[in-house]
């Protein structure tokens, strides 16, 4: 097997970084390769606070930005590898720094009106409003 590509372990560890969309990918922070790459392109992948293109190299204690369904997450690089691990294995290779979200806002409920009742008097209007707070 001459021609065979190296797998993950002696040869990742000896390296001393590895691509962007590749490491992104490996550590399951987007499904595909493909998608790790569109972000890049798209601009959702930052390296220690610049903009990466897919090949950019990520060094262990980088930190890496990832805007993943609307969220920044923040990571930084632990260990580097190319080949997909098992989630569990894949956690060790980075610390999420991702700040807890904002405490969710109670929204008052909704004010509903019975089927035929018709259209609410001024008084009733006022009231509404002022429940919605408005």
């Amino acid at each position: 097997m001459a021609g065979s590509a190296p797998h993950a372990s002696p040869q990742a560890a000896a390296r001393s970084s590895v691509r962007v969309d590749s490491w992104a990918w490996a550590v399951r922070l987007f499904k595909t390769r493909s998608a790790a790459s569109d972000a890049c392109k798209a601009g959702h992948l930052k390296v220690n606070g610049e903009r990466a293109k897919p090949a950019q190299p990520v060094k262990v204690g980088d930190e890496v930005r990832a805007l993943v369904g609307g969220v920044e997450r923040i990571y930084i690089a632990r260990r580097l590898i190319t080949k997909r691990l098992s989630a569990a294995a894949a956690a060790d290779c980075f610390d999420d720094r991702t700040p807890p979200p904002p405490p969710r806002t109670e929204a008052p409920a909704a004010v509903l009106r019975e089927r035929g009742a018709g259209r609410p008097t001024k008084r009733e209007r006022r009231l509404l409003e002022q429940l919605r707070g408005r």
